[in-house]
């Protein structure tokens, strides 16, 4: 049998994304009773690391637990990684010993070549392509807040990275409208826009990308590895942060989303994240269910 892997969200179709959603909020549910289903006894998950991260590590190793199987947090600096083995070859050594990968990577060829090699699964964890971990999460959020995210608007305001990129994957899976603001030299990739545009736009105008969204998300400034241009970002991004007046331009029941970790005053003010319209803490949580729902999938 062919191996699945979960590079971006197109490794998966829109019924099977939204199947995963569905099946998130059961496992959510069941976790709210304290029903935890030995779904995945006995396998184990290998977790690596070259960014730091705290709810990516701490949701798939929990996911892991309440599922019945066990996690590896494996980092370049105390495995042979750091010593120069070739990715390939610990794909194929891991393929052997463990049922599922999952890392957390700069690169994103250096997870497909990974991958071209495992005869396991492997989970993309976030790399500085893509982030299709939390847009399951994400859409789960807006599901369970505001039911079917088909046909809706989205606000996308800040660089075009690798949320960005993911949320352009995720506009044409679940057929929502993708408005994306941010500043010209910082545009989203031309070739993930490419066979999008239908979908999905791109302006220099936060107020126009804003206008009548039902779902207005950012992301910091700087990612890993540019915090030595944040000075510069910040001055650049500055008309772009999402401020209450700017949500105001949103639709009536417009929500806001944040992958965090989130620097208040800066791509946010304090008052948008932390007031009524914000959906971050369950977006946060729902790491969890959405990545046992992905882990259930993947492994049985």
């Amino acid at each position: 049998m062919t191996v699945r892997h979960f590079l971006t969200l197109t490794d998966l179709d829109s019924a099977q994304l939204r199947n995963l959603i569905k099946r998130a909020c059961e496992l959510k549910r069941d976790f709210k009773k304290k029903k935890f289903q030995p779904l995945l006894p006995g396998r184990v998950l290998a977790m690596i690391f070259e960014k730091s991260s705290t709810r990516t590590r701490v949701s798939f190793a929990a996911a892991m637990a309440q599922l019945g199987g066990h996690s590896i947090f494996l980092s370049p600096e105390y495995s042979q990684l750091g010593r120069g083995e070739p990715l390939e070859d610990t794909a194929r050594v891991l393929s052997k010993m463990v049922d599922c990968v999952m890392i957390r990577t700069y690169e994103h060829a250096q997870l497909v070549q990974f991958a071209a090699h495992s005869d396991i699964p492997v989970i993309n964890g976030l790399s500085d392509s893509f982030h299709p971990c939390q847009l399951l999460a994400d859409m789960q959020t807006y599901y369970e807040a505001r039911g079917d995210i088909q046909g809706k608007k989205v606000a996308w305001l800040g660089d075009g990275n690798n949320m960005c990129h993911s949320y352009i994957n995720a506009a044409r899976a679940f057929d929502f409208r993708l408005s994306i603001a941010c500043p010209p030299a910082y545009r989203p990739n031309p070739s993930i826009l490419a066979g999008n545009e239908d979908l999905v736009e791109v302006t220099s105008d936060p107020e126009h990308a804003v206008a009548n969204a039902d779902l207005v998300v950012t992301d910091v400034w700087a990612s890993m590895g540019q915090e030595q241009e944040s000075a510069e970002r910040r001055t650049v991004f500055q008309k772009f942060q999402v401020s209450s007046e700017l949500m105001a331009q949103a639709a009536g029941d417009a929500v806001f989303m944040h992958c965090l970790p989130a620097h208040r005053g800066e791509e946010v003010s304090a008052a948008v994240i932390d007031g009524p319209m914000s959906l971050v803490w369950e977006e946060a949580g729902n790491r969890l269910h959405s990545q046992k729902a992905l882990l259930e999938f993947l492994l049985t």
